[in-house]
């Protein structure tokens, strides 16, 4: 079984190529199967996200070559950008994985939300692509050694310490209170 567990920049070849879906690229640890039949075994950092067109090596130089698949898919576009801004808050405030795009939002097909969009004077297109949703605050991926990726180049910040990149601050509460400015105080 071929074990693939570090990610590289470049490489002189490529082995294979592997395509997967968004729910699998997500996963840490996952066994699977090349075009060619051959079994693999993936290894990545806990919550990494592996992206179409990475690259992942085996301890024996061998390097597969990540490719998203075309999945069942929403385009989102408005008329204004403010309307779009406004569909990306509501999909937010549902914790809906959205791919976030220049003038156009991604989301997985989902009939109750397709027809929330709608209501808000969204276009709702259904599209077969590759799904490449953000990876969200807490997440590691969209840090590439210090860099922060944006849109098909990287900057270093020259940010030596890079402790915050791989864990949050703070414990994530799996429930909050939000507090509002007409919440009263109890003393």
């Amino acid at each position: 079984m071929l074990k693939l567990n570090t990610k590289v920049s470049h490489a002189d070849s490529i082995y294979a190529q592997l395509v997967l879906p968004y729910e699998l690229r997500v996963n840490s640890r996952l066994r699977t199967t090349l075009a060619s039949g051959e079994e693999v075994a993936i290894f990545t950092q806990r919550g990494a996200v592996l992206r179409s067109n990475d690259l992942l090596s085996s301890d024996d130089g061998k390097v597969v070559q990540i490719i998203s698949a075309e999945e069942p898919t929403y385009r989102i576009t408005c008329n204004t950008e403010y309307d779009l801004l406004r569909c990306a808050f509501h999909l937010g405030n549902r914790h809906t994985v959205t791919q976030v795009a220049n003038g156009f939002l991604r989301i997985y097909q989902d009939s109750v939300l397709k027809e929330m969009l709608e209501g808000l004077g969204a276009t709702v297109v259904e599209e077969s692509a590759q799904f490449e949703p953000e990876a969200g605050a807490y997440s590691t991926s969209g840090h590439h050694h210090g860099g922060h990726h944006h849109g098909g180049h990287d900057h270093d910040h020259h940010n030596h310490n890079h402790s915050h990149i791989h864990n949050p601050l703070a414990p994530i509460p799996t429930r909050q209170k939000i507090h509002r400015g007409t919440d009263t105080q109890s003393s």
